[in-house]
């Protein structure tokens, strides 16, 4: 009795003048945030008035009152992303954004790409602790041309903390619903010259029952380091080092192939590992007028699983980059000229029992030479160009050309800003795709197919940002386009190898939408924020009709509330919708697959912090307050009410 009501209120609250002040997600359209830098959105740092992407930032001070366990809890707030967690803490997380696959859209952490091979070339949103991050970039549309294969959708860059002070430490400890418990430390130093922070978590959860029937938990481990560190030997010479490591298991029901073709109680279990770690040089020449970036990363990930303690399939992948950045500017910074190149290598291992005369035991490579050109360039200090242009040379494919073109223009003396993109990206066929090979049941085996093509999308979008009242209500208004070729079908039938396979589809899949923000500061201790996105994305089927593509739902909104009641105690209260949408259910052989529909839900998460002293505060976290029973993935039920509680302490010198 509470969705239609509560729905009516997220309504209102989208179309109301809603900002989330010092508290929430940045929007492009506040005035105050256009001089802030972002480094995602152009191969040089650039402010945001003058790109004409659309970008979105998650602040630190957003992260600190959100109080989430989780990035993709963070996430769900971004106008164009969705968000489907197939069950409980730890469970599969998949992200999309303006329609596109997940493994469309490219994933950084402090520049280190880390997307896993050995997951179709998705990153796995389920292991990615908010714990020790700093902020957040979403840079939406195409992107390929800056950084290659993968960025189709967008980049999301999560950026970790780095020290403020000589010294800084601080602790937490939470602890929960569902037998959670979540705590960790943070120590750091900063001097003239040299900085680190090393950061630590451990995530443990006795999670709940996945399946819709049975009372099995299936709980979840995460423990996380965290480092950034820094040293400038000279004034024109910097040096860095970042590192993250991640590694865990969670539990998992598996499936009923032959009675229900539904989650059932079982003992499996997953273990992970993740490993990232970033090498970076920076040089400046002629008086800043030149820079150079000399960069070395390596990220890994790794995946067993077991079946009532024996272990079954493994897989693994590792991706190795060098490059070099050199960025010269002139004309007062106004024109600006930047050239990347850059080697990457990536590899892919499977183990697993053969079965079916087939043998999954495999290992496959791939390299890929890149060079990228940007130019910018500041007109009459009010309109903003930037154009940029990239070539990959890879083993397995034939060469790809990406391109991109960005505009901005801020209307004098109105608060308006005028903005516009255009690109084109690619993503090549993934490992699995191609070499595959996964037996979960007699009748649903897959196969990769090695004769694959990549998938090209051309995209583009238009928009505004209106500053008004004083820069009390500020608006945002972005339509998107993008068409794709080659999509790939990772689910159709071979008869001849009695398989599933992968092809890539005839005809274009289309994506298109709307996206809304509005911010409103209703007084100094009191602000709102809201977003609201249309996604409109069809592929089409095996007659060429279009149909809505899975998992896509058409409305997604937020709205939000952030109240300092005093200067110790802070309030904030997020409602989160998300439209009915479909997905695909696999009924026992020889029943045909069927396209199911996913009930719309909404979720209200309440957060309080009291400051007891300097150093001391805790904090509470409510989630999903209306305990609403929604799946995300056909089959998987999600949680219910819970609440946490913690405490952190803080000092500095």
């Amino acid at each position: 009795m509470y969705k239609p009501a509560l729905a009516s209120l997220l309504a209102i609250l989208a179309i109301a003048p809603v900002h989330a002040g010092e508290t929430t997600p940045v929007d492009t359209s506040k005035k105050s945030d256009l001089q802030e830098v972002v480094v995602t959105a152009s191969l040089a740092p650039v402010q945001l008035q003058q790109t004409g992407n659309a970008v979105y930032v998650i602040s630190a001070s957003d992260i600190e009152n959100s109080h989430a366990a989780m990035v993709s809890d963070l996430l769900r707030d971004v106008p164009g992303v969705a968000i489907n967690r197939g069950g409980v803490l730890g469970s599969a997380t998949q992200l999309r954004m303006r329609g596109a696959e997940g493994n469309h859209v490219l994933v950084l952490v402090d520049g280190m790409e880390v997307n896993d091979g050995s997951q179709a070339d998705e990153f796995n949103w389920a292991h990615m602790s908010a714990s020790g991050i700093e902020r957040i970039e979403v840079v939406r549309g195409a992107q390929s041309a800056l950084w290659g294969s993968d960025a189709v959708g967008g980049v999301i860059n999560i950026i970790t903390r780095q020290a403020t002070k000589p010294y800084q430490a601080d602790i937490f400890s939470e602890a929960g619903s569902h037998g959670t418990t979540n705590s960790g430390f943070s120590v750091g130093g900063r001097s003239e010259t040299a900085h680190f922070n090393l950061n630590g978590s451990h995530l443990a959860s006795d999670g709940e029952n996945i399946s819709r029937h049975g009372g099995e938990e299936d709980g979840y481990r995460n423990t996380t380091l965290n480092l950034n560190a820094g040293w400038r030997p000279l004034d024109n010479l910097s040096l860095s080092l970042n590192g993250r490591q991640t590694e865990g298991e969670n539990e998992f029901d598996g499936v009923d192939y032959y009675v229900t073709g539904l989650p059932e109680d079982a003992n499996n279990e997953s273990e992970f590992r993740q490993r990232f770690v970033r090498a970076q040089a920076d040089l400046s020449l002629l008086d800043n007028h030149w820079q150079q970036r000399v960069a070395v990363a390596v990220s890994r990930h790794g995946n067993e699983n077991f079946s009532d303690g024996l272990k079954g399939g493994s897989n693994s992948s590792r991706k190795k980059q060098y490059s070099y950045l050199s960025s010269v500017n002139w004309d007062d910074q106004n024109q600006r000229l930047s050239l990347l190149v850059e080697r990457e290598t990536e590899s892919f291992s499977q183990r697993g029992p053969v079965v079916f005369f087939s043998d999954p035991n495999q290992n496959r490579s791939r390299e890929t030479n890149a060079v990228a050109l940007e130019y910018r360039v500041t007109l009459w200090d009010d309109l903003n160009l930037g154009a940029s242009v990239r070539r990959d040379d890879n083993a397995e494919f034939n060469d790809a050309y990406t391109r991109r073109f960005d505009a901005s223009y801020q209307l004098p003396d109105t608060g308006t800003r005028l903005r516009a993109s255009w690109g084109t990206a690619v993503k090549n066929p993934t490992f699995t795709e191609r070499f595959g090979y996964y037996a979960s049941s007699l009748f649903y085996p897959f196969v990769g197919n090695p004769d694959l093509r990549p998938e090209k999308s051309t995209s583009w979008d238009v928009g505004f940002d209106q500053s008004l009242f004083g820069d009390h209500l500020l608006v945002g208004v972005t339509y998107f386009k993008a068409k794709l070729e080659n999509e790939i079908n990772g689910f159709v039938y071979d008869p001849g190898l009695f398989a599933y396979t992968a092809e890539n589809v005839s005809g274009t899949s289309d994506r298109q939408g709307v996206e809304l923000t509005l911010d409103a500061s209703i007084t100094p201790s009191l602000s709102m924020k809201g977003s609201y996105t249309y996604t409109d994305a069809t592929e089409p089927d095996a007659s060429g009709r279009d149909v809505d593509e899975l998992r896509r739902a058409r409305h997604l909104g937020s709205a939000s509330l952030q109240w300092e009641a005093t200067q110790r105690l802070s309030l904030a209260l997020n409602a989160q919708y998300n439209g009915h949408q479909d997905d695909i259910f696999y009924p026992p052989w020889p029943n045909p697959s069927q396209v199911v529909k996913l009930d719309d839900y909404t979720l209200v998460n309440l957060s309080a912090s009291y400051r007891v002293s300097p150093a001391l505060t805790v904090y509470s976290r409510l989630e999903n307050l209306l305990n609403d029973n929604y799946e995300e993935v056909y089959g998987f039920e999600s949680l219910g009410f819970g609440a946490m509680v913690g405490i952190r302490y803080s000092f500095a010198q």
